[in-house]
């Protein structure tokens, strides 16, 4: 049996997601309406709203429709393939401006700092990326790069690339970074020998590694902190 359902359009103006906005910006408005927005368009049966709801419901919430498969997202109804594409996208954006934010504070101290500026880029992400963050010997923040994909162990994580793009970034010093999908940042046995064994072939070069910083669900594992890299 067809649902009864109104269109956006016919809603009191109050109550629309881009009137709304336009009154009182988007921190006003529930995640559901902010999709809704990207969305454009419901799905037939469904507002652009209800459907919203929809999607954030199956990936349970925003960081799950991030870090969930473009093809799942793809096979909603109502979605497709230029929708989940926008979606995809703006969250992507997102991400980035957080990523840019370290620009406002270039200095890294502690590894509270590493995890502040990295967490959204990387704890949610299905797969193991690893990443090298390159700072100059006051500790400013020149970039950081995605050099590796993959768990460790599968990985082969080449301390020569690390050292050569070190190099070209007149970088003195590194930190080292990578995620669990899992959640759990505690250290595998591969991430202690992956982490000694880039240690030791920087000696050479006087590029100093001042830590490994293990991203998890919203908490991080730190080799310095720990007492595993010393400085």
């Amino acid at each position: 049996m067809k649902r009864y359902t109104t269109k956006i359009k016919d809603w009191p103006e109050e109550e629309r997601p881009r009137e709304r906005l336009k009154k009182y910006g988007a921190a006003s408005l529930s995640d559901a309406e902010l999709l809704a927005i990207i969305l454009r368009t419901g799905s037939g049966e469904l507002t652009a709203v209800e459907l919203a709801r929809q999607v954030l419901k199956k990936f349970n919430g925003l960081r799950g429709l991030d870090s969930g498969h473009f093809n799942v997202l793809c096979d909603i109804k109502g979605i497709g393939l230029a929708k989940a594409a926008q979606i995809k996208a703006s969250l992507e954006i997102s991400k980035r401006i957080a990523g840019q934010k370290w620009q406002d504070r270039p200095r890294i101290e502690n590894a509270d700092d590493v995890y502040q500026l990295m967490k959204q880029r990387l704890r949610d992400l299905g797969r193991e990326e690893f990443c090298v963050m390159f700072l100059t010997l006051r500790m400013d923040v020149i970039c950081d790069k995605s050099l590796f994909l993959g768990s460790l162990a599968e990985s082969v994580v080449d301390a020569r690339e690390i050292i050569l793009e070190a190099l070209h970034q007149s970088a003195a010093n590194i930190i080292l970074l990578h995620n669990h999908p899992s959640g759990d940042p505690n250290p595998s046995v591969e991430d202690r020998q992956v982490t000694q064994k880039i240690v030791e072939a920087c000696k050479y070069f006087d590029i100093h590694v001042l830590d490994h910083i293990i991203i998890g669900k919203d908490k991080y594992y730190s080799f310095a902190d720990e007492g595993l890299i010393k400085n």
